[in-house]
């Protein structure tokens, strides 16, 4: 069942991904004059065929669904028979802003399509982490800011008396970049245990390297007020020779209350080969999986333990430098909130989540590039598959943010410089705009090649990832 409901939604993924990318090509291509042959859905043998009265254009669905294709009329290949009343509608006849339009409508669409899907997921109704400030690494942005952990933010306000309402972890992380792209000073509201305070942030001094998408860690801000357990110890590690067992929920490290799985690691990772004490409870409820925050009471019947640990000393594969690890997995459960937006409101939320995203997708590849992130990064159709499955699973909201997901990752794959995407013609349009030239065929010829040869390793290599993450070597 599980394996019909993955391949279920897989194919429903693809196919919407596609017909949207390869309709965003054919309405412009229709829109600038084109004549368009066929609209494809697929590869191979077609199953199912009919075509357009009005335009001539004939619709296929293939056999193989894992892509399509807008065939238009061109002259390059039908040299000799086109008649001379179709030749002014063939797409190489056309102006080179045309045909840059053309290329470029299909990403585009599939960014337009990530928009319009997390909209209907904000004006939905969407469950996310709520506004709860975890303990700030000292002499961080939030920690300067008076931030002590388990503070909950209300509000921005933006330095003129203009109060914006926060209500989920998101919302302040919009409204803090927001004011950063702005180089702006902020002032947050925020209560804990004692009352309602306000706390400064100056936001103006940040550089546009520090906008990325650990842009609030870097500030130290991450989603606290949760519960932090442990969810598995490794055999022979660091925190099974000090005794910390499954279920183990922790409260503090070297005294400072932890309510946030990064927090716990940066802290880790930052005491190689030191001693540090974790304050757990262990037992009774302890270990039910209840909604208590890391900041409640003990529960009666959970014993509170003092365990040292002393984390090993190792390499970290990105960075190269020595960090801790204690060899033990975590589970976090943090207190969220269900936020419904209004229509416009959802709208440019998507727009923001969609460029958020996307930017983040290509400095990842920039990154994988240069050797800096792996290419373990990569996934392929399996990878994809699995994904669609469990998300189908855990409803309407979860599938349609995974189908954002995965249209943006497919916009930002076409619109690389590659020979055989639409990139790479993009790419021989730009340079046609600047000299006035076109790329000649020999060029093209040839960076077509390298560009297969470039899209079989990046799809060797997803495949191979997909295989060793299903069965694990």
């Amino acid at each position: 069942m599980d394996l019909l409901t993955e391949l279920v939604a897989f194919v429903v993924a693809i196919g919407v991904l596609v017909v949207v990318h390869e309709y965003g090509h054919y309405s412009v291509a229709r829109l600038c004059g084109v004549k368009v042959l066929r609209f494809s859905i697929g590869f191979g043998r077609p199953l199912l065929q009919w075509v357009s009265k009005k335009s001539g254009t004939e619709w296929t669905i293939s056999a193989l669904p894992l892509g399509g294709y807008v065939k238009m009329l061109d002259e390059r290949e039908f040299p000799d028979t086109i008649s001379p009343d179709d030749l002014p509608h063939a797409f190489n006849r056309q102006s080179v802003g045309k045909r840059i339009a053309i290329v470029a409508a299909g990403p585009v669409a599939n960014f337009i399509l990530a928009i319009a899907l997390f909209a209907v997921v904000y004006a939905s109704g969407v469950s996310e982490p709520a506004a709860v400030v975890a303990a700030p690494p000292v002499q961080s942005v939030a920690a300067r800011a008076g931030f002590q952990g388990g503070e909950t933010v209300l509000s921005v306000n933006d330095g003129n008396g203009n109060d914006a309402a926060v209500r989920s972890w998101a919302d302040l992380r919009w409204k803090l970049l927001s004011a950063a792209f702005d180089h702006r000073r902020v002032a947050l509201s925020a209560r804990d245990g004692a009352g309602t305070y306000a706390f400064p942030l100056d936001l103006s001094q940040l550089a546009s390297k520090d906008l990325d998408d650990d842009f609030m860690s870097k500030l130290g801000f991450d989603p606290g007020g949760g519960t932090l357990r442990v969810a598995g110890v490794e055999a022979g590690s660091a925190a099974q020779q000090a005794g910390l067992q499954k279920g183990d929920r922790l409260r503090a490290i070297d005294g400072r209350p932890v309510d946030s799985a990064s927090t716990f690691i940066a802290y880790v990772k930052a005491h190689a080969g030191k001693p540090v004490q974790l304050q757990i409870l262990r037992g009774g409820d302890a270990q039910d999986g209840g909604k208590d925050n890391a900041q409640a009471s003990a529960p009666a019947n959970a014993q509170a333990l003092t365990i040292t640990v002393t984390p090993a000393v190792q390499r970290d594969e990105e960075t190269g430098e020595e960090v801790g690890r204690i060899g033990a997995a975590l589970s976090a459960q943090a207190p969220s909130v269900e936020v419904r937006y209004a229509p416009l409101e959802s709208a440019r939320l998507g727009a923001y989540r969609t460029w958020d995203i996307g930017v983040y997708s290509l400095k990842m590849f920039g990154r994988m590039l240069t050797g800096e992130a792996s290419l373990k990064n990569l996934s392929g159709p399996v990878t994809i598959a699995d994904y669609a499955g469990k998300s189908a699973k855990l409803g309407p909201s979860a599938f349609l943010s995974f189908l954002a997901l995965v249209s943006i990752s497919l916009g930002v794959l076409n619109l690389l410089p590659i020979p055989v995407l639409d990139g790479g013609h993009l790419l021989y349009y730009a340079v046609e705009a600047v000299t006035g030239k076109v790329v000649s065929d020999r060029w093209q010829m040839v960076l077509q090649r390298a560009g297969l040869a470039c899209i079989v390793a990046l799809s060797a290599i997803a495949l191979f990832n997909d295989l060793a993450r299903l069965i694990h070597f």
